[in-house]
């Protein structure tokens, strides 16, 4: 099971439904996978709450501007089955720059551009744009 890849269903799916918010499972990672995407402007607002069960939870406010979201495209690059690692100096840019990558690195996880500034590697888990 991979838990990534379910939250990032879960944004997806909101997304191609016009949701307004959507709710996930609380981890760590999917925390700071949401908080990136705040601060790059995919979306509104991140709550933290509980479920029906008492279990943690993120909701997630969807950003619009207009009709269109501001999610066109989101993909789990590194997956449990292959997992794609990268030094500072080759990490892949994202829509020719435009994107974000998102990267766990030793520092914690990371946009794609702070990691090569930082000029720290690691893996791959998603990218946005």
């Amino acid at each position: 099971m991979d838990r990534i890849s379910d939250f990032l269903t879960i944004i997806r799916n909101a997304n191609n439904a016009h949701k307004e918010t959507c709710s996930a499972p609380y981890s760590k990672i999917n925390r700071h996978i949401a908080e990136i995407m705040k601060n790059e402007g995919f979306v509104r607002e991140i709550i933290e709450g509980k479920d029906l069960k008492g279990r943690k939870t993120i909701v997630i406010k969807m950003k619009y501007v207009g009709d269109k979201s501001a999610i066109n495209h989101i993909q789990r690059w590194s997956k449990p089955g292959r997992r794609l690692y990268y030094q500072y100096s080759e990490i892949p840019r994202v829509m020719g720059g435009l994107g974000l990558g998102i990267m766990t690195t030793s520092k914690g996880i990371l946009k794609d551009r702070d990691a090569r500034r930082q000029k720290v590697g690691g893996e791959m888990i998603c990218t946005v744009w």
